[in-house]
């Protein structure tokens, strides 16, 4: 096989949550045991930091990841799901894992994985595992994939273990109250592994105290540190920071969310420092300033032209759009235009109560069986008195908005990283 028959065949005879949702999703922790238990144990071989959360999971990640690299680690990087090409989901210093590597694990370990009847992401674990390991890396940030107690990333025991915040997403998996989804992501804390936990509220703090003490766990609350003092997004788009220990600092990533995972990420290095990292002020900057180029990371508030502006985000459920909403409105523009789609398990109903009313909106679906009919987008829509027309693809509502557009517009892609990556795909092309 080739990359692309390769790629295919994982996409086709393994169950992939991005696909099909609740199906794909396996409970417990069995396949992954095994696995690793054939393939000799490899997340025993490097160091590893572990990163849940309802949201900011992946902006921690190769935040943490491009900070690493610049104090000179080699440094792997496991995330999900990827926007363009599958390989984005396993990477070391930046770089994806090779096809050829992808070819040759499939070929050559098909004939014990298939009796096993693996998901597609217990699969990709092992993969990336593997291969963190024959690499030699110094050390892995492993992003959970759902949840966290029962997710296959929780066989590792690592130095330190990150909760961004808790909202309400999957709950068809984690529970329906916030103590309980917390309950499911306190369940990588390790014993006497220190734990920082990004955001909290009055449900999900108890959770967290409460598994930290039964395991011994060091946990930190990056809310109370107050390691920022003041933010502000600039000119260009871009986060500034000014800290308590790094001084100023200008995040590459320009979404308003990013204030919160900054602190996340901050109480995190020092954390790291004190467990012995040699984490210097410039490698912190310098991980911040360039963490896009660094990681290859796409869709966080990501800018892809100016005059007319064009922003794409991968932001999908309530907590995420309750700050989306909040920057798109206050956007400067004559006239804001926003291609928008979700999914299935998502809340559309409250996502859609928060769009600007003053905007024309170009109502689409993604190219998987999970999107929400456009149809059906278009009816809420009305039902919001929201002006818009509705396109069958991504690339069509992106095309007609673009053509719309005058110089000093503004455009928005999002509701689903669906959307994001439809569009991503298309303009690669």
């Amino acid at each position: 096989m080739n990359y692309k028959e390769t790629t295919e065949y994982l996409f086709n005879s393994t169950p992939v949550f991005e696909h099909v949702g609740a199906s794909a999703y396996k409970e417990g922790l069995s396949n992954t045991i095994a696995l690793d238990e054939h393939f000799g144990n490899p997340h025993r071989q490097f160091k590893t930091i572990h990163v849940a959360g309802t949201n900011g999971k992946g902006s921690v990640s190769h935040t943490l990841a491009a900070i690493l690299q610049s104090a000179g680690m080699r440094v792997g990087l496991y995330t999900s799901p990827h926007l363009i090409d599958f390989r984005e989901r396993i990477r070391i210093n930046g770089t994806p894992i090779s096809e050829q590597y992808v070819i040759d694990f499939v070929e050559q370990e098909r004939s014990f994985f298939e009796p096993l009847h693996p998901s597609f992401f217990e699969l990709t674990t092992a993969m990336a595992f593997k291969y963190f390991a024959e690499q030699h890396v110094d050390i892995a940030i492993i992003e959970v994939g759902l949840g966290g107690r029962l997710d296959c990333t929780n066989i590792i025991t690592p130095l330190l273990s990150i909760i961004t915040n808790i909202s309400f997403d999957h709950t068809q998996f984690l529970g329906n109250t916030l103590a309980k989804i917390a309950g499911e992501k306190a369940g990588i804390i390790k014993n006497n592994v220190p734990v920082v936990i990004g955001e909290y509220n009055a449900d999900t703090r108890p959770v967290f105290e409460q598994k930290a003490n039964e395991l011994s766990a060091p946990i930190h609350f990056a809310a109370d540190e107050q390691l920022i003092k003041d933010y502000h997004t600039t000119d260009d788009g871009k986060m500034y920071y000014l800290t308590n220990d790094y001084g100023e600092i200008t995040g590459q990533l320009g979404g308003q969310c990013q204030q919160l995972n900054a602190a996340t990420i901050l109480c995190a290095i020092n954390e790291l420092k004190n467990i012995g990292f040699n984490i210097s002020e410039d490698a912190v900057k310098r991980g911040f300033t360039n963490v896009a180029d660094l990681t290859c990371l796409m869709g966080r508030w990501q800018r892809l032209q100016i005059n007319p502006l064009v922003i794409c985000d991968t932001g999908h459920n309530v907590a995420g759009w309750q700050l989306l909403s909040k920057q798109i409105k206050q956007q400067k523009c004559h006239t804001r235009r926003i291609v928008f789609g979700m999914v299935d398990d998502k809340d559309l109903e409250h996502v859609m109560n928060m769009l600007p009313v003053d905007a024309q909106y170009y109502w689409t679906q993604a190219s998987t069986h999970r999107a929400i009919p456009v149809e059906k987008i278009e009816s809420e829509g009305i039902k919001r008195n929201l002006k818009g027309v509705r396109f069958a693809n991504v690339e069509q509502a992106y095309k007609a908005a673009f053509t719309d557009a005058a110089t000093d517009d503004f455009i928005f892609i999002g509701g689903s990283s669906y959307i994001v990556a439809d569009l991503l795909t298309f303009l690669k092309k």
